[in-house]
Formats: structure tokens, C-alpha cells, sequence
């Protein structure tokens, strides 16, 4: 019985997209729920799956072309034996080691790009995920340590000789293009200013030393600095509503949520899921929240709501080892905090020179609706929090 590959249904938002790779060959055996297409939108990628064990008959819409929502992409025979697979008259599919390896491995999709890109075999990884699943975080782990002998040989993706004055044009995913064009919309569009600060991370180091293990036995979660950054933006958000607004048109809307965007680092780009509600949860519930969204970024698993609205965004370049930066805001929004990289500096304390882990705050924000006293007694409420954390506990 011959299926029709179809597009899945697309978000009300979303007119189009692009396939971006099809990870089978017309004559090639597939078992049911092997992924057969990555299609990609603006925003996330979806994976198109075989309905049942078969063999693809045909591609109808090759990688690159552009898509509507349940257009027909591809054609599956339902119920082929592996046997007949072997009788059509089909170039053999040559694989390499490296994806021969990857069809027993656990892991997503994403993970299985890192793996094939860092030539690593899965064999050779350990999965911290669910049920034992490799992440991008293990394979990254994997990458570093300096027993990666345990690898197979591919073919580079480019190849590009030394000292060759040579070129390769490759066009732009539909997600690195969408964020293109909305930070360039943003600079256009806002009136953007960034204010500076600087905070004392030691009482928040003390206190995360002092409490982690017992933090991770009790909650089951990693006890880190963005759950406390979050506390300290949500009760300064609550301080001055209007960095919390919105533009539309000539009106101001003042939201009465407080819906954070975490800036996350994923393999096709800067993506920001959203924490919402965030003002009604404990350290714990952020700090689990935040890592189950993270790792969805990493493995291309974020959904169309997962990234939807947010009032305020925190990007964290410090973990990529930046010391100041001047992030751009998320349109609609109007206000953005980057973090940085905790570095020890001297500072004057009493008029005493001593040695304090320090870390560097940018707010940009947009000078048509927040004034800069108020971005900078913002800001100040921040650091004041985060240096006094019992201050965030005890909501002072």
C-alpha cells in the first residue's frame, strides 16, 4: 500500500517551509517511526517520520524547496520486506561508518548530527538523558576528552585545502534568516540604549556552595546562577511594570505575567524559549524549567508555544566566556538583560582592596518607553537582590 508523505499541519503563524534534509533514499528501507525528514520552519524544526516499516518509494520536494502545511512531499510503500528492497532497481545507498553506527545509538536528532560532525562513535558515549539517551551535552563532553580514539571516519562536509584562496556559499537556513531579520528589525525599530552595572557574585556563590548537594538531593535539580538571576528580574520587573510592557502601535501594554525568555545557544541558532508564569515559581521549579527547555533547544525539540510571547528576556553570554556585551532586545519587548562571565577582580570594600568573583550586567532597553533613570534604578534593584539574596527569599 503506497502512503503519501505529507507536511505536517503548521502552526496559524507560520505560512511556510523549507526541507532541510531527508534523511533516507528513494529505494531505502525504513522501520516504522525512523525519521525520514527534517523540515524546518521559522522558528523550529519537525521531523517527519516513516508511518510504518517500508520502503520510500519516492521524493517528490528534495531538500531545500519550500513548502505549505500538508502538501505532499514524498510517497512510502507500506509493509515492503526488506528482501524487496534489495530487488528495486536503485543505486545501493553507500553509508558511511559513522551513520551506519548512529541507527543503534539512543539519541535525538540533534545528537546525532554533533556525533557525526565530532566523527564520534555513540558507542564511545555515555547518555545522561532519559532512559540513557545521548545529548549534544554528552557528545560535547565526548569531544574534549582527550580518549576520543574511539572514533569512525567520514567524509569532512568542507573540505577546503590550506593557504587555497577558495569559497563555498551556503544559503541560509530559514531559522538563521528569521533571526536575522528580527534583530535587524529590532535596531531599526526601537530606540535602543544599554546601561552598565557590575555585581558581587560571592554571596550567591556561598550560598549555592553551601547548599548545592543538598539542593540536588532534595529537588533532583542542578542548584546554578540563572534561577537566582530570574528570581532577582522578576521582583525588579514587578518594581517597575514598564520594563515589562510592550509597544503596539501608539498604545503601551502592561502585563500583569511575567513571562521570561532564556536566551539558549542550540546547533541551528540563538533560540528563546520561554519560562512562563515565572513570578509563581520556586528556585527549584526555574532551575528545572530551565534545564528541561535547554535541553529540548539542544535537541530540536522545541515546539511552536515552547517560544511564543514572553514579556522580558536574560541571555547569558558569560558562559561562552564574555566579559561585556550590549545584547539586542526581543521585539516586542522592551527590556533585555545580558549576563557574563564571572571574573575576580579587585574592588574597594570599606577602603580596603580585596579580591571579589565580579560579573559584568547590561540592560538594553527601549528609550521610547523606559527612561533612563528607570533603566538604571532597574538594574541597581538587580544587583542589590543578588548581592543580598536572602533579600529574594524573604521578598525585601
Amino acid at each position: 500500500m503506497t502512503i503519501e508523505i505529507k507536511v505536517p499541519v503548521l502552526p496559524e503563524s507560520v505560512a511556510d517551509a523549507t526541507i532541510a534534509t531527508w534523511h533516507k533514499k528513494v529505494g531505502e528501507y525504513v522501520e516504522r517511526d525512523e525519521n525520514l525528514v527534517d523540515i524546518e520552519t521559522d522558528k523550529v524544526v519537525l521531523e517527519v517520520v516513516a508511518p510504518e516499516s517500508g520502503i520510500l518509494e519516492a521524493i517528490l520536494k528534495g531538500n531545500g524547496e519550500t513548502v505549505l502545511a500538508e502538501e505532499v512531499i514524498g510517497q512510502f510503500k507500506a509493509g515492503a520486506a526488506k528482501a524487496t528492497a534489495k530487488t528495486q532497481q536503485v543505486e545501493p545507498v553507500k553509508e558511511t561508518a559513522v551513520e551506519k553506527a548512529l541507527k543503534a545509538d539512543l539519541s535525538g536528532p540533534a545528537a546525532r548530527r554533533a556525533l557525526k560532525a565530532e566523527e564520534i562513535d555513540p558507542k564511545a558515549v555515555t547518555g545522561t538523558g532519559k532512559a540513557g539517551r545521548i545529548t549534544t551535552a554528552d557528545v560535547a563532553l565526548a569531544a574534549k576528552s582527550p580518549t576520543k580514539s574511539a572514533t569512525v571516519s567520514t567524509d569532512p562536509v568542507v573540505a577546503l585545502p590550506q593557504g587555497a584562496r577558495t569559497e563555498k556559499r551556503v544559503p541560509m537556513t530559514r531559522l538563521r534568516a528569521r533571526i536575522a531579520e528580527r534583530l535587524l528589525h529590532s535596531q531599526q525599530a526601537a530606540a535602543i540604549l544599554t546601561t552598565f552595572n557590575e555585581i558581587n557574585m560571592q554571596p550567591v556563590m556561598d550560598l549555592r556552595a553551601k547548599y548545592k548537594d543538598q539542593f540536588e538531593k532534595v529537588h533532583g535539580a542542578k542548584l546554578g546562577f540563572m534561577s537566582f538571576f530570574t528570581k532577582a528580574v522578576v521582583e525588579a520587573l514587578k518594581r517597575f511594570p514598564v520594563v515589562n510592557a510592550s509597544i503596539d502601535g501608539n498604545d503601551i501594554v502592561y502585563h500583569g505575567y511575567y513571562d521570561i525568555g532564556i536566551a539558549v545557544s542550540s546547533p541551528r541558532g540563538l533560540v528563546v524559549p520561554i519560562l512562563r508564569n515565572a513570578e509563581t515559581m520556586s528556585l527549584a521549579e526555574l532551575e528545572i524549567q530551565i534545564a528541561a527547555l535547554g535541553e529540548k533547544a539542544r535537541e530540536g525539540q522545541l515546539s511552536i508555544e515552547d517560544m511564543t510571547g514572553g514579556t522580558f528576556t536574560v541571555s547569558n553570554g558569560g558562559v561562552f566566556g564574555s566579559l561585556m556585551s550590549t545584547p539586542i532586545i526581543n521585539p516586542p519587548q522592551t527590556g533585555i538583560l545580558g549576563m557574563h562571565k564571572i571574573e575576580k577582580r579587585p574592588v574597594v570594600e570599606n577602603d580596603q582592596i580585596v579580591i571579589r568573583p565580579m560579573m559584568y550586567v547590561a540592560l538594553s532597553y527601549d528609550h521610547r518607553l523606559i527612561d533612563g533613570a528607570e533603566s538604571v534604578r532597574f538594574l541597581v534593584t538587580i544587583k542589590e537582590l543578588l548581592e543580598d539574596p536572602a533579600r529574594i527569599l524573604l521578598d525585601l
